[in-house]
């Protein structure tokens, strides 16, 4: 069956069962991690994905990782959580230290695709700027509108994006029609709009390391 965003978002991915290491991911991350896997050839890791949802529900995530470390544990020699801090305020760290396992540094997933480090650096001139990735892109109205309940009142889009000036597509792949939904997204909001090839930055390297 093919890999759908919807699935990703409410269902999250079931791993394969083959490999030594367990990746334990979000769902927004699944069809990166999996195009890394097989352009470098990486069979020794497997995957599995939290739903991608809990972008929307943050409170979420760190009790599903612990459940998700617990589950498969015993079927691989090492887990690593393909999560960053992703808005749980140092718990999803906390958790990690406990149970003994690696994560991704960074505070999101918005900084290590752009690299940590440059991200850091430029964030004080960019506190006005609003991130989309290729899975947020596709899934923007799911993501970003409806959440957000501008679909049933578009007049609250100034009230929640008021103080934004720009919408950042943070590109991981060449994909020109995705650079259009993401302009799109970026005139709905009434933001200038910046595309930046960011490929898979700090993610590849973490993960190269394993």
């Amino acid at each position: 069956m093919a890999l759908t965003d919807a699935q990703l978002t409410d269902h999250g991915l079931e791993p394969i069962g083959a490999g030594r290491i367990l990746l334990i991911a979000c769902g927004a991350l699944a069809r990166e991690i999996l195009d890394l896997k097989q352009a470098n050839g990486w069979d020794h890791m497997d995957l599995t994905c939290l739903p991608a949802k809990y972008h929307l529900f943050p409170d979420k995530i760190t009790e599903a990782v612990r459940d998700a470390v617990a589950k498969h544990r015993g079927n691989y020699d090492t887990i690593f959580v393909v999560y960053a801090d992703c808005g749980t305020g140092g718990l999803l760290k906390a958790a990690c230290q406990e149970l003994g396992v690696e994560m991704v540094a960074g505070p999101h997933c918005y900084s290590f695709f752009e690299g940590n480090e440059t991200f850091a650096a430029q964030s004080e001139s960019e506190i006005t700027t609003f991130y989309l990735t290729d899975f947020l892109v596709r899934q923007f109205d799911a993501f970003i509108i409806k959440p957000m309940g501008l679909d049933r009142h578009p007049e609250l889009r100034d009230m929640y994006f008021g103080n934004y000036e720009k919408l950042v597509y943070q590109a991981q792949t060449d994909d020109p029609a995705l650079t259009r939904k993401a302009q799109a997204a970026a005139g709905r909001l009434g933001l200038a709009f910046e595309r930046r090839f960011t490929g898979y930055g700090d993610l590849q390297k973490t993960l190269g390391r394993l």
